[in-house]
């Protein structure tokens, strides 16, 4: 199908609402200021790099 990433048809979001506040990260506890989400009160939130630990490893599509 696609062979290189360059020749992958281009996805065109537009732009991300962002919402502002004063939040501290649940695992390291870093002050975040903005968010591309509106937080909920019973969930956690957390900073770019702990959200990156946490999350499963990528998968390997290639062929």
């Amino acid at each position: 199908m696609f062979n290189d990433f360059k020749d992958r048809p281009k996805r065109d979001f537009g732009d991300r609402q962002m919402f502002k506040g004063n939040w501290k990260c649940a695992d390291c506890e870093k002050e975040i200021t903005e968010l591309p989400f509106e937080p909920s009160e019973d969930r956690p939130i957390y900073c770019r790099d702990c959200h990156a630990k946490r999350r499963p490893p990528r998968r390997d599509f290639r062929r």
